[in-house]
């Protein structure tokens, strides 16, 4: 079975959603609080996520976030680096909850997603 990462966090109730759909299938999870200063990811992680995730780049930036419209932000065909940097300086703003499974990372949303996550014990299906 692969190692499975969830980019978490805890005051978002799809990320708790997600993390009970996979402690409850019977997976081990380690989490990662992405927003403590502590667990925070470097630019290389950042960087590794972005390139492995199913879908585009851009997805990884929450875009209805207050915090996005406040800083002017319209990442319509950003590039890895632009994603990357901008979450450097903006750590809130990663999407979440974010699985990743050694190979592959994928976006926990819609909330039906989790669920996939839990039957498959990955990622890709």
């Amino acid at each position: 079975m692969s190692s499975l990462t969830l980019l978490h966090n805890p005051h978002c109730p799809t990320s708790v959603h997600a993390l009970d759909a996979l402690t409850e299938a019977g997976h081990e999870v380690q989490i990662r609080k992405y927003l403590l200063v502590a667990e925070r990811l470097d630019e290389a992680e950042l960087r590794s996520l972005a390139e492995r995730l199913q879908g585009d780049p851009v997805d990884a930036l929450i875009r209805r976030d207050k915090k996005y419209k406040d800083l002017g932000l319209e990442a319509d065909g950003w590039d890895i680096d632009q994603v990357v940097a901008t979450l450097l300086q903006h750590p809130s703003l990663l999407q979440r909850p974010i699985l990743d499974d050694g190979e592959a990372t994928m976006i926990g949303r819609p909330r039906s997603r989790p669920a996939e996550w839990a039957k498959a014990g990955k990622v890709a299906g």
